[in-house]
């Protein structure tokens, strides 16, 4: 599908089931491009437990293993929901590990590339937090958004490339307060990662909202390719089938 299509919604489980129900109904297995856009970040424990079912039977990686790599919750919940702690303990001691134990991650990680970009390792997590604190001395828009693409390293000419397909994260603070995560990708997995990827999205937003004072009031992603993978729209109509039940 060629027209945009937006997804609008409260809850991030029954947003992915809109969007793969879309594929579904529609020619093709893409849709180009899709706009996700929620106000609430509830879940649907059904709809989940059978994902992360069926991802198991295909040897693919769990929603929790995807989004832990845009943000590691799990590591920030056992830092004390301390910040800076969970740098430190992500850069120094999980980060080497991550990429000793899974070749995917040899090009690194999202929060990897979040919190030491490029060759000065900059922590652009830490600029963010800064411009959108309210004691903060500058407040330019501006500040508040983050690189994943590296020129230097992503581009390549081998034939396929899993890494990174997320580009790039914008913060702001509304009008009313509130704080709006934006996020774009060129391309992106919908049965394998997507589902993950708008958690760890949704994850880091509420990490930046703790550490600035903010409550996450809406998260954006523009996504320039939503592509069915490793499904053909019979099994994604009995999976849709399960998590309706």
């Amino acid at each position: 599908m060629s027209v945009p299509i937006l997804i609008n919604g409260n809850n991030l489980s029954t947003a992915w089931c809109d969007t793969l129900q879309t594929i579904v109904e529609n020619s093709g297995n893409e849709i180009t491009p899709l706009i996700l856009t929620l106000s609430g970040f509830e879940e649907d424990r059904k709809i989940k437990e059978e994902l992360n079912k069926d991802l198991s039977i295909s040897n693919l990686d769990s929603i929790e293993i995807v989004s832990e790599t845009i943000f590691p919750q799990s590591l920030y919940n056992y830092s004390g929901y301390d910040g800076q702690r969970l740098f430190e303990t992500y850069l120094n001691d999980v980060l080497p590990r991550i990429k000793k134990i899974d070749i995917r991650n040899s090009s690194g990680t999202y929060f990897e590339r979040l919190i030491a970009f490029g060759e000065t390792k900059k922590n652009q997590l830490n600029i963010i937090i800064d411009s959108l604190r309210e004691d903060s001395k500058i407040k330019r828009r501006s500040k508040s958004q983050a690189a994943i693409f590296d020129p230097n390293k992503d581009h390549k000419n081998g034939v396929f490339q899993s890494f990174p397909c997320l580009q790039h994260v914008t913060f702001y603070k509304s009008e009313t307060g509130g704080l709006i995560i934006n996020s774009f990708y060129a391309i992106q997995y919908l049965y394998q990662r997507a589902y993950g990827n708008w958690l760890g999205l949704i994850n880091l937003g509420k990490f930046i909202g703790n550490e600035t004072g903010l409550e996450l009031e809406r998260f954006n992603c523009f996504v320039g390719v939503e592509k069915l993978d490793h499904l053909t729209k019979a099994q994604a109509k009995v999976l849709l089938s399960k998590m309706k039940a």
